[in-house]
């Protein structure tokens, strides 16, 4: 950032509490200073400014008095005087409720285009990793010192999922010097429509078209009759609106979408637009698991097709056996996608797989195998097995000393974090944890700072910290942090009752709640097992639970009962396809029932078949449980396991086997 410059044109323009050991959840017999606190938090979440001013005072001395400070002023931020943010940043220099605040300010500083303080402020934004923030920073460089910040500008706003006001003021200054073009603005709308980001593709919209409204309206509600009743042109508006509609009927209907772009609109089109197009339709067959998405995508060039192309391209591909495509797809992606551990391992699988492949080729394919190889992840333990290596846990890093353990019980941003998460901030605790492990200096913790950070929330029973701070060394790895086993007799009682693998169910709960007994999802789900209260009702019913009520489902031994039982009858339903009951627990039975296929679809390897989950999130949740469970079984027998015999294959159910199709 080039501060010197931008400061030199403004001026030509003018104390810490011992910390109670916490418990996971809310600590039970709060004092009245916890009391207060909690309030506050309340007060916070409503916008009671006068409450929190009020409340304020009585806070003094607690451990939590810096979000206490946070929340009074951070809901008046817009109205207070500069000289009282100066001074909130100076009172907690060095906090995360500075940084915090400070990127709040931020925020509004670039809204409200006062680039003389936000520059002062953005030099000692630590945490920077706030998308906005940057956007606004790369605006102000060029608004004032007139720096080509294009090509970032553009990456971020590309990059983002939802609408905000930097980063599309960032290119909208750099579109007014002529230094991004409308074609950039038109591609963000293209790939923001095509992921479904239907606010961020419309504020895109609305910089490249006039009375954008009724024309947004038209292409987004209606494609097809768009498609049809549009008179054929070859102007660029025209042809650029005839694509977007073109995306969203192929999200409903890729098939009909062809149909339209291959007799009505193909040659009024030009190359890009045609190869964009394809592409798109082509990615959505391929999610929609259609034989025909390599037929759509053969209409376009590998190398004009963005990565989400190229990658439905290679699962596509994959599906159907066709392991030059696979490569081609791979060698076409940019070089960051290329180095992800998915591709890398496909790629080696394709060399593998090719006919006729020499020594040279093969041994090129074992170096990019050995390159991933380890037990980090489902890829990388497929890899091992590749390579014909042992899946069995690593050595364990050298013992924490107590010197090394004592700086992580003193850190005051760990003590912060653990004191929130005791008192039930679990937000306000995970979020001051992070902070203190990886963005509070640069480069975050060291491996052994890492480890005994780690450490001090195994300790205290915060396991979704224990494992997340522990999965961020980077040359040593502790699999015992990373794997914990808490409630372990209750686990391998349930289990071993209903005939169950315990290393499956712990490598579910890992990564369903990391063991956080009171968890809480978005939608409902609840528990270590986070179980939805439908589906809990339902299976209480089934295992024989007729006492069973609503708010016994955080009860730990309430959930494994109900959440195990449930996981049984639908790994029963699959006839013992973990990948698919995986899939099931996560999206409902009924979808992995139709993405195996229907009677004379081909028997797919299940990596294949997990890899062409059109769901992004499931088809991660599955890799993430069938690894987490091939580890565990190496941690509970002490013996090397298979990542691929728990995978299995996976193709179209069996005429003899009757689903259960009461399951919820």
């Amino acid at each position: 950032m080039q501060f010197r410059t931008i400061l030199t044109l403004i001026g030509l323009l003018g104390v810490l509490g011992s910390v109670p050991a916490p418990a996971q959840g809310q600590a039970s017999g709060l004092n009245a200073s916890d009391a207060v606190i909690l309030e506050m938090r309340e007060a916070f979440a409503k916008g009671q400014t006068s409450r929190l001013t009020e409340l304020l005072p009585r806070t003094g001395g607690h451990v939590l008095a810096p979000w206490a400070a946070y929340w009074e002023l951070r809901v008046r931020l817009e109205t207070a005087q500069p000289e009282e943010i100066s001074r909130f940043l100076s009172r907690f220099a060095g906090t995360y409720q500075e940084d915090r605040l400070r990127n709040d300010w931020l925020l509004l500083l670039g809204k409200n285009r006062d680039w003389a303080r936000f520059v002062q402020e953005a030099s000692s934004f630590r945490m920077q990793d706030d998308r906005e923030v940057r956007c606004y920073v790369l605006a102000m460089e060029h608004t004032l010192a007139r720096v080509d910040m294009s090509r970032e500008a553009k990456t971020l706003w590309l990059a983002q999922k939802n609408s905000d006001e930097g980063c599309a003021y960032a290119v909208q200054t750099h579109l007014d010097s002529q230094l991004l073009s409308a074609q950039d603005v038109w591609e963000k709308v293209r790939s923001a429509l095509e992921l479904r980001r239907l606010a961020a593709a419309r504020q895109a919209f609305d910089m490249v078209v006039l009375q954008a409204g009724p024309q947004w309206t038209a292409l987004t509600a209606g494609p097809e009759q768009f498609l049809v009743q549009t008179t054929l042109s070859n102007q660029r508006q025209t042809q650029e609106l005839v694509v977007l509609a073109l995306i969203r009927l192929a999200q409903s209907d890729p098939q009909r979408a062809a149909e339209l772009l291959a007799g009505r609109w193909q040659k009024h089109l030009g190359q890009n637009q045609r190869d964009w197009a394809w592409a798109a339709i082509g990615t959505q067959a391929a999610q929609k698991l259609s034989n025909d998405a390599l037929e759509f995508f053969a209409h376009s060039k590998s190398s004009a097709m963005q990565d989400e192309h190229l990658a439905w391209y290679a699962r596509a591909a994959l599906r159907q056996g066709d392991w030059r495509r696979v490569l081609s797809a791979i060698e076409a992606m940019t070089s960051g996608t290329a180095a992800e551990t998915t591709w890398i391992y496909w790629r080696a699988r394709a060399l593998l797989a090719l006919p006729g492949s020499d020594d040279a080729v093969r041994q090129q394919a074992r170096q990019l195998l050995h390159s991933v190889a380890g037990v980090q992840g489902f890829y990388e333990l497929l890899a091992l097995e590749e390579l014909g290596r042992p899946i069995t846990p690593p050595p364990l890093p050298e013992p924490l000393t107590e010197a090394e353990k004592a700086a992580a019980s003193s850190n005051p941003g760990l003590q912060r974090a653990l004191a929130a998460i005791a008192l039930g901030l679990r937000n306000e605790g995970v979020r001051e944890w992070n902070y203190s492990a990886n963005l509070h200096t640069p480069g975050g913790m060291s491996d052994r700072e890492l480890l005994a950070a780690a450490d001090l929330a195994c300790r205290h029973e915060v396991w979704d910290r224990c494992i997340n701070t522990s999965e961020r060394t980077r040359n040593v790895m502790d699999l015992t942090q990373r794997f914990p086993m808490p409630h372990k007799q209750a686990v391998l009682a349930r289990t071993r009752d209903i005939g169950l693998d315990p290393a499956y169910v712990y490598g579910l709960i890992r990564q369903e709640s990391r063991f956080v007994v009171d968890a809480r999802s978005g939608v409902g789900a609840s528990g270590l097992m986070q179980v939805m209260p439908a589906t809990a009702r339902w299976t209480a019913k089934k295992i024989g639970m007729t006492s069973f009520q609503p708010h016994q489902i955080t009860d730990r031994d309430t959930n494994i009962a109900i959440g195990t039982g449930y996981l049984k009858l639908v790994l029963d339903d699959f006839a013992g396809s973990m990948p698919m009951a995986a899939a099931a627990y996560n999206a409902g039975p009924g979808r992995p029932r139709a993405w195996r296929g229907q009677p004379g679809a081909p028997v797919l390897e299940a990596a294949i078949w997990v890899e062409n989950v059109p769901f992004s999130e499931t088809r991660d949740y599955v890799k993430k449980v069938l690894a987490n469970t091939t580890i565990y079984a190496a941690m509970l027998s002490g013996r090397t396991q298979s990542l691929k015999a728990r995978l299995g294959q996976v193709g179209p159910a069996e005429g003899s086997l009757t689903e259960n199709r009461e399951l919820p």
